[in-house]
């Protein structure tokens, strides 16, 4: 999970599904719903830039 008490960079390359404002985020950037987005995670992983490429197939 995120620390919050970590003020370092963010790291913006992967999906935490275990975080609702980055579902509602992601889901939103990739316009597909929330359980889509947690099937691709499930599937390719959690690097932002596979999750794409998974949900254009």
């Amino acid at each position: 999970m995120d620390n919050k008490q970590n003020n370092g960079r963010p790291d913006r390359d992967r999906i935490n599904v275990n975080e609702d404002y980055e579902l509602q985020y992601w889901s939103s950037k990739f316009n597909v719903n929330v359980d889509t987005l947690r099937d691709a995670v499930k599937a390719v992983g959690t690097m932002s830039k596979d999750v794409e490429a998974h949900l254009k197939k």
